[in-house]
């Protein structure tokens, strides 16, 4: 029986540092705000986005595998096709927990994610939601 939608939450927080990929520099998009609200909250985090050097002042890496590792965890704020990429990244890279936020998430990626072991979250809730995000 897979673990249930709250467990997978609290293992998905159980750890540092957090990727945000598909970061942006537009704070009116959720690849900003998802990284704000991990600043928010104190956590440690690692924007991933291949067109920016520095984003919300955190240094920002092309691709998981650039990024100092290990990561425990990954938001992933992409198109759904451009997810289904990032699942393989996140395996090579030794990323085991996945939230593709609401939009993101694709059956193909969500699929994929399961067979190669890697913890997934999707269609449920937004980190923003669960951790709070002041606007």
């Amino acid at each position: 029986m897979p673990p249930s939608p709250d467990a997978r939450i609290a293992a998905f927080l159980d750890g540092r540092p957090f990727a945000v990929v598909g970061a942006s520099r537009d704070r009116g998009k959720y690849g900003n705000k998802v990284l704000r609200c991990y600043l928010q909250n104190g956590c440690e985090v690692l924007p991933i986005n291949p067109g920016e050097a520095q984003i919300e002042g955190v240094p920002c890496y092309p691709t998981l595998a650039a990024a100092p590792g290990p990561i425990h965890a990954a938001s992933i704020i992409t198109p759904p096709e451009v997810t289904e990429t990032i699942v393989e990244e996140a395996a090579a890279a030794g990323v085991r927990h996945l939230w593709m936020q609401p939009g993101a998430e694709s059956p193909r990626a969500i699929e994929r994610a399961a067979q190669i072991g890697l913890e997934v979250i999707a269609g449920g809730p937004c980190v923003l939601v669960v951790l709070g995000f002041r606007e």
